[in-house]
């Protein structure tokens, strides 16, 4: 077997553990996740009682209570009629409640919880080794596995870097409601962001760390073993940004989630694929393994938000001018365009993933992953290396 069809095999079999790894997780989880669904019509008649609207719409009383303001269950035997609200006004307040009572009940919090408090391990984890130098091609292949199987097959697709954002906006574009724990979350994961250079995109997200590991296992050390493409950023950043556009009008004007459909992060959800979402998904992750994490450059709306913030982050990758010989190994073994941007500083930087590449190879430990701002390289440092 040649080495190029050992790439696609592994992957194959990559993809194949984690959807099968999903579907035994999700069962295992499924118990813990109350479903409350949320009717499209509410029926209610002013001379009902309160208990009678419920009963007729299958609303749990606890949303009854906090709409119409009241205590005791003795109470919803009142009639419409006593309350002073409109029936618009009721079949509003009472749809907007359900559904944030459905979020609320199809969270298993303590799942989160568990959730969260590994990332934080994790991501630290992460932090120090990449600031010791410690990542190696071999090594990093493993940390993205582990990333993976932790936060994606046994944790689940939810939450997830991109969810926050998505569903924020979808969310508030259908009924105007913003979910607090989520908008938490999405601070939560920003915040990482700014703190250290894309830190949940790069090794905490479920899917990003997937697509991550395909394009690795299509490595030999940094040497594709079937050629890979760099994409220009300008055409990327273009498309994620047009996407973002047309998803967020989408949400405002039709009230319509134009992701759900072919959400990348269903591979950890593998029941709620349709026949569509797992074609997208089988060309995004054959994509993955010769262009580096396309959901992330051409889709992802917290790809987008994050690459805005890491402009401000305090850790980052750093180049040393004094020790840099200008040898080009950094940009040529960076799976992206980025690093050659921040080599020169001649240009936009495009989004950084932070996963060490760079400071990896570097052959006079000129580059390191260091709080500070980036300085600019001296006149005429490059002008060896464009000749090349």
């Amino acid at each position: 077997m040649n080495s190029s069809v050992k790439v696609l095999v592994c992957v194959f079999l990559l993809i194949a553990f984690v959807i099968i790894g999903s579907i035994i997780s999700v069962k295992m989880w499924s118990n813990s996740e109350e479903k409350i669904e949320v009717p499209e019509n509410i029926s209610i008649d002013r001379d009902m009682t309160l208990a009678q609207i419920a009963k007729q719409n299958e609303i749990p009383d606890p949303v009854m209570k906090k709409v119409f303001d009241v205590s005791k269950k003795e109470e919803l035997q009142k009639k419409f009629s006593e309350f002073s609200l409109t029936v618009s006004e009721a079949e509003n307040s009472l749809k907007k409640q359900i559904i944030f009572a459905a979020e609320e009940g199809a969270k298993d919090w303590k799942k989160i919880l568990v959730k969260f408090v590994l990332w934080f391990i994790f991501l630290v984890l992460i932090f120090f080794l990449l600031r010791n130098n410690a990542i190696d091609s071999e090594r990093r292949k493993w940390l993205y596995f582990v990333a993976v199987v932790i936060f994606g097959i046994f944790l689940g697709a939810d939450p997830g870097p991109m969810g926050t954002v998505k569903d924020t906006i979808v969310l508030f574009g259908q009924v105007k409601i913003i979910f607090p724990p989520r908008l938490f979350a999405m601070t939560l994961f920003l915040i990482t962001v700014v703190l250290a250079n894309k830190f949940i995109c790069s090794w905490g997200c479920q899917v990003g760390t997937l697509q991550d590991l395909n394009f690795r296992i299509n490595r030999r050390k940094h040497e594709p073993i079937i050629p890979q493409f760099k994409l220009s950023f300008a055409f990327t950043n273009t498309v994620r940004i047009v996407f973002f556009i047309v998803f967020t009008a989408a949400a405002f004007i039709w009230a319509f989630d134009l992701v759900e459909e072919f959400d990348p992060f269903k591979i950890f959800k593998p029941a709620t694929l349709a026949a569509y979402g797992i074609f997208f998904l089988g060309i995004l992750f054959l994509l993955s393994i010769f262009v580096y994490r396309p959901w992330c450059h051409l889709f992802c709306p917290f790809g987008l938000l994050g690459w805005v913030l890491e402009k401000i982050s305090i850790y980052k990758i750093k180049v040393n001018y004094r020790k840099c010989i200008a040898c080009g190994n950094c940009a040529e073994s960076c799976p992206s365009s980025v690093m050659e941007a921040i080599l020169r500083r001649d240009r936009i930087i495009p989004d950084c993933f932070s996963c060490g590449t760079c400071v990896e190879v570097c052959p006079t430990n000129a580059i390191s992953f260091d709080k500070g701002k980036r300085t600019k390289p001296p006149a005429g440092k490059f002008d060896e290396m464009n000749k090349k």
